[in-house]
């Protein structure tokens, strides 16, 4: 992963434990920190709740504003798949 102006990067890799078809994601990251991320169908959409083993080098808010920057991307990428998917844009 990396900043749009290649200022911070790093490497992101994990190994998958658990995959439920629109449920759950479960890995294990190489530093064997875990993640679930849940997804739960919510009035016509899809809540999304990530949790995580935080690591040590960064503060815990820092972290999660990282992980809701990643949902937040992931969901415009959804939100925009469907909108082409129904014959619009935005």
């Amino acid at each position: 992963m990396e900043a749009k102006d290649g200022s911070f990067g790093f490497d992101f890799e994990a190994i998958y434990d658990e995959v439920s078809d629109l449920e759950t994601l479960t890995y294990t990251m190489t530093d064997g920190r875990r993640v679930k991320t849940f997804f739960e169908p919510q009035n016509g959409s899809t809540k999304v709740t990530t949790t995580f083993d935080a690591e040590k080098e960064n503060s815990v808010d820092m972290q999660r504003q990282g992980w809701q920057a990643i949902l937040n991307n992931f969901k415009r990428y959804v939100e925009a798949y469907n909108d082409s998917a129904k014959g619009g844009s935005k």
